[in-house]
């Protein structure tokens, strides 16, 4: 009887190995339906954003997952997520990646994987002239805008605890609200902050963007937890980009000093995975 138990545990153990297995081989799968699925926001421009022309999703983001989808030999299929959907979107296996202005921190290293970091960025604020705030701490029991389910809430909350932060599904709608009134200053990513302060034209001069950075975010590619062999041809494909010349390229085709994001140098290269937070 004893026997019998223990080769049934055994079985069991065998049968579970070959399940895990079998679960972390994404990269075969994605191989045999011909299609790599990435998650993306589509409202983050320059990251990933809806061309007013073609209405195709271009971008920094979408221009280094086209590259991934190549090396695998798959076709790219993008599929729009809100940012609070990011992570459960990718756990649940309903896309393959995420390239969605993803911030690459200790407490989301324990719910997903993450690629070698494709951006590094802070958050800034931005806030109406006539408010009177020039610095970070001013905005102390004041309302903040900001989108929901990234890390620009907490980080808000961090270096203003007092700060009444409303958010948004959109970065869109929360800088809207920043222009009708509806809060003092709108938090985001910098690239992604100073594009839409340019976007108003004339107009951007009744806004002042502050100096400080609220933190500094390293941005990544996400995976699920545990597929060793898709991580490591993303983060192949990343390392190939960045010594042939080719992610400065990228970078510059999105933030260069001729877009509207205007950096002039890329302070970073893709080559580490690092972590913030």
């Amino acid at each position: 009887m004893r026997m019998r138990t223990l080769a049934a545990a055994a079985a069991a153990a065998a049968f579970a190995l070959l399940g895990t297995a079998a679960r972390a081989d994404q990269l075969a799968d994605i191989q045999k339906k011909g299609e790599l699925v990435v998650g993306v926001l589509g409202t983050d421009e320059p990251a990933t954003f809806v061309d007013p022309k073609t209405r195709k999703i271009v971008g920094y983001e979408v221009d280094l997952v086209n590259a991934i989808a190549k090396k695998i030999g798959v076709k790219p299929v993008l599929r729009q997520i809100a940012v609070a959907a990011r992570i459960p979107e990718l756990q649940q296996g309903h896309v393959d990646l995420v390239a969605a202005g993803l911030t690459h921190n200790k407490e989301r290293e324990a719910q997903i994987d993450f690629s070698l970091t494709t951006f590094v960025t802070g958050q800034k604020a931005v806030v109406r002239k006539d408010s009177g705030v020039t610095d970070i701490a001013q905005l102390a029991g004041k309302k903040v805008l900001t989108i929901r389910g990234g890390t620009q809430e907490p980080n808000i909350k961090k270096a203003v605890p007092t700060a009444e932060v409303v958010t948004f599904d959109t970065s869109q709608q929360a800088f809207q609200a920043l222009q009708q009134g509806k809060g003092i200053g709108y938090v985001d990513d910098e690239a992604a902050l100073l594009r839409s302060v340019a976007k108003l034209g004339p107009k951007k001069a009744d806004y002042l963007v502050l100096k400080d950075n609220l933190s500094t975010e390293a941005l990544a590619i996400g995976i699920k937890k545990g597929e060793a062999a898709l991580k490591k041809v993303v983060d192949d494909t990343l390392r190939e980009l960045e010594q042939s010349g080719e992610a400065q390229k990228i970078f510059l085709k999105w933030y260069g000093p001729a877009t509207a994001s205007g950096f002039q140098t890329r302070d970073f290269k893709i080559d580490t995975d690092r972590i913030d937070g």
